[in-house]
């Protein structure tokens, strides 16, 4: 297999130019796939700019000067997906990966000071001894004790992911979209359709506009009000 992919094929998600050179890094198998994230590489080069290529980016990565989530990352194929957290300790930045309405990545500069992560509950596993597994969206895993849901999305603090707060997936609290011909849009949930068949589950939102949407696509943001910032990198 491969370890590098061509330019032309990257996905759409990628705010990238795709006819400047040939190849580009291929991301390591990690949390997010390949089609929803980006090599780390290409985040501080490309996207944040703080290098001018890619033998520059690793010497920045293998110096620990890079954050993800807290903690330091030298892998720089490491795949980087919605709402993960980038350092940058001697800038005191902090960035969160989100996507905007045309399903393209940005980076949204945080305030100084500790950020939180916001993660989603993908399924739950109970273990020997009647314990509770959550698995997220970020590839965690947390043992935790309540009435935790699939689809309820956890405020993490970073680097040590202990859950902050919990974020039900239900009518009446805040979405954001992050897929479909509505990623960008945020609004509260209006309905919740179960659909018994092969099909997924399909939600409703008021924001600006009414509209529909699959249930994949869907993160809880808050009840009334974002507990993250939603703004576009300066």
């Amino acid at each position: 297999m491969s370890r590098h992919q061509k330019r032309l094929t990257i996905p759409v998600s990628w705010p990238v130019a795709r006819k400047t050179s040939v190849w580009v890094p291929k991301s390591s198998p990690g949390p997010h796939s390949s089609q929803e994230s980006m090599p780390l590489l290409m985040v501080i080069r490309d996207m944040l700019k703080l290098v001018d290529n890619a033998r520059e980016a690793k010497r920045v990565l293998y110096e620990g000067k890079v954050l993800v989530d807290g903690k330091s990352q030298k892998d720089h194929k490491l795949p980087i997906g919605i709402f993960d957290v980038i350092g940058l300790p001697l800038l005191d930045q902090q960035y969160r990966m989100l996507k905007d309405e045309k399903g393209m990545f940005y980076l949204s500069l945080l305030e100084p000071g500790s950020a939180r992560k916001l993660a989603r509950i993908e399924n739950k596993t109970v273990l020997r001894g009647n314990k509770q597994q959550l698995n997220l969206s970020d590839g965690s895993n947390k043992l935790a004790e309540g009435d935790y849901k699939v689809g309820d999305s956890l405020v993490l603090s970073i680097p040590e992911k202990d859950i902050d707060e919990r974020i039900e997936f239900k009518v009446g609290n805040l979405a954001m979209v992050v897929g479909g011909k509505h990623s960008g849009q945020t609004g509260k949930i209006k309905d919740i359709i179960k659909v018994k068949s092969s099909q997924p589950n399909r939600v409703i939102i008021s924001g600006d506009k009414e509209f529909e949407t699959i249930e994949e696509y869907v993160y809880m943001i808050g009840t009334d009000s974002p507990v993250i910032k939603l703004g576009a990198a300066r």
